[in-house]
């Protein structure tokens, strides 16, 4: 499984970084909504935590991580507090965050769906499940700051699509049983690159095929 492809501590430090970086995302957002500093840190543990959150939820795996472990819950307050002070700062390094955003997502939608399949799902499932904790606390942050979607947007980068890919390998390699460290590291970096990807050259999901909208683009 996933879990093998670095010792224990090293995953788990992996895993702190991406909710790190995840975070940073959610609390950036907030202070562009004028939020207060409660709200730049629901909005930081939301964004880090939520897809993981829902994905243990799911699949039985009650507590979930992110209220067992206290460096799941309180990596996000320290992203929040980071942003409450420099968030000028942040924003001037807002492509390395982008990075780092996108290996968290070749990392979490591998990691999500290993996990998901681990717990006896099948493997369509387990790939949803994947995808859902590589983008799902994205969002809830949207939601809770009352946009639409990034995720649902024509307007964004891809974003849903490279961890679609990367689960997507991960349950062929389990078919095919020839899952292991290389095969998984192979599809995170896969997914994460599909990302950078689509950041560098603006791919995005097509429209509706002859689309006769009547609203309004942004």
């Amino acid at each position: 499984m996933f879990q093998q492809l670095f010792s224990p501590s090293v995953q788990h430090t992996l895993d702190l970084v991406g909710i790190f970086v995840f975070a940073i995302s959610g609390a950036l957002l907030a202070v562009r909504k004028n939020f207060d500093v409660f709200g730049i840190a629901v909005l930081a543990e939301v964004t880090a935590l939520g897809g993981g959150l829902f994905r243990d939820l799911v699949i039985g795996a009650v507590p979930p991580a992110a209220f067992t472990d206290l460096g799941y819950f309180s990596t996000p307050l320290l992203a929040a507090l980071l942003v409450f002070f420099l968030h000028p700062q942040v924003e001037r390094i807002q492509v390395a965050v982008n990075v780092f955003d996108a290996a968290g997502l070749g990392l979490f939608c591998v990691a999500g769906t290993t996990k998901a399949y681990a717990h006896g799902l099948g493997l369509t499932a387990s790939a949803a499940l994947g995808l859902a904790t590589a983008v799902g606390g994205g969002v809830l942050r949207d939601v809770l700051a009352n946009e639409v979607p990034s995720l649902l947007r024509w307007d964004r980068d891809l974003y849903a699509v490279p961890a679609i890919v990367g689960a997507t390998l991960v349950v062929l390699c389990l078919r095919y049983d020839v899952l292991n460290p290389f095969t998984s590291g192979l599809a995170a970096v896969t997914a994460f690159v599909l990302r950078l990807l689509a950041m560098r050259f603006h791919w995005r999901a097509p429209r509706a095929w002859n689309r006769r909208s009547t609203v309004a683009e942004e």
